[in-house]
């Protein structure tokens, strides 16, 4: 029953990778907990605001930032780790910066926590030396 718990964590991680890729917010920030604990990276300039808590203050301090900031902003998925109610996953992040026109290709790290099916605690590490330089912000 444990490995079926990773496997259930880690497609509904990937779940919502895909509905991102796809424009869906709606599956996104139905998946948060009410009480969602999410937090940027150290030094990125989204975290700016941590933690985030809340769906609605991740839509508007995160996910709206970036589609705003960004042209063609990805989050792209490359292996998910799964250990109990974590679920880690190792990607890269690209896009194109509207301001600055600098591309980004960036690696990342996410360590979800999921708990009765929702988000509780999303932790993300990142290139912020990048994110900095792309955004203007260094």
């Amino acid at each position: 029953p444990s490995g079926e718990c990773h496997v259930v964590e880690s497609r509904s991680v990937q779940s919502l990778y895909d509905a991102f890729a796809h424009g869906d917010a709606d599956t996104v920030l139905g998946a948060l907990h009410p009480g969602v604990d999410w937090r940027e990276a150290e030094g990125s300039p989204y975290a700016d605001q941590n933690p985030y808590i809340g769906p609605l203050r991740v839509a508007e301090g995160v996910f709206e930032r970036l589609l705003s900031d960004f042209e063609g902003f990805t989050v792209t998925p490359e292996q998910l780790v799964a250990d109990g109610h974590t679920v880690v996953s190792l990607g890269r992040y690209a896009g194109t910066h509207a301001a600055t026109g600098e591309a980004l290709d960036a690696q990342f790290v996410h360590a979800w926590t999921i708990e009765d099916g929702r988000v509780t605690r999303f932790q993300q590490y990142t290139d912020t030396a990048q994110f900095q330089r792309v955004t203007g912000t260094a």
